[in-house]
């Protein structure tokens, strides 16, 4: 979020800069240059005010700033799966803090073995959070040459979506957009889906049986839009 865009949701709330600061424990000259762009937001305190604000988790700072790929254990990643609300992993969601969508979803297409489980979570995620930042999405995922997974990923979110959540207008061109911008910049390279260790005969089975949209995205795994339980 820019500068404005705190201002702007302080504004919404209702509050004076000097009741917004006393919520948040700063001056209200400090607050003042971090609306005005002056002084830089610390992550921490980004974080205090989507809480305070009341914003949602799609306005949440990575944790690492820019992000970067990094190896998670599929603990970590159920319990931010589960933190930000994703049925499948309900009886986890009190035992970590939200972090922003785009960041879990990036993290988890980027290792290189993913459970099942934790993959089946990615379409839904984009379906509850269609709002999150796609230019950073894009760009992040272009960087680290996830385009093909993240594309396959909005592909199944967009097509399973008339199913169990019904038509939303905006959230269906926000999707087709995303979907338009990673075809763009399509590896021509073949991958699996966050299979690394998958055996040649696998591969070959998966090249001959894999569904349509897996084939668009060069990409061995049989994952379709049907398979999906949760998805809204």
């Amino acid at each position: 979020m820019k500068a404005s865009d705190w201002r702007l949701a302080r504004r919404k709330r209702g509050w004076s800069q000097q009741k917004a600061a006393a919520e948040l424990g700063v001056s209200q000259s400090y607050l003042s240059m971090l609306e005005t762009g002056k002084r830089p937001l610390p992550t921490d305190l980004a974080r205090r005010m989507v809480l305070v604000y009341g914003l949602p988790s799609t306005s949440l700072p990575p944790s690492d700033g820019r992000w970067t790929p990094k190896k998670v254990d599929a603990q970590a990643l159920a319990e931010a799966l589960a933190a930000l609300g994703y049925p499948g992993f309900a009886y986890l969601r009190q035992r970590r803090s939200k972090k922003n969508p785009a960041e879990v979803l990036l993290t988890a297409l980027a290792q290189d073995d993913l459970e099942a489980r934790l993959f089946e979570a990615l379409p839904w995620l984009l379906l509850k959070y269609w709002e999150m930042d796609a230019s950073w999405l894009v760009e992040r995922a272009k960087l680290h040459d996830l385009q093909n997974r993240l594309g396959f990923v909005v592909t199944l979110a967009r097509k399973a979506a008339p199913r169990v959540t019904g038509v939303n207008a905006r959230r269906d061109a926000a999707l087709k957009n995303l979907e338009s911008a990673l075809r763009r910049s399509l590896l021509a390279r073949e991958e699996t889906l966050c299979h690394a260790r998958l055996s040649e005969t696998e591969r070959t089975w998966l090249k001959k049986h894999r569904p349509r949209e897996a084939k668009q995205w060069n990409l061995l795994t049989d994952w379709r839009p049907g398979a999906l339980r949760y998805v809204a």
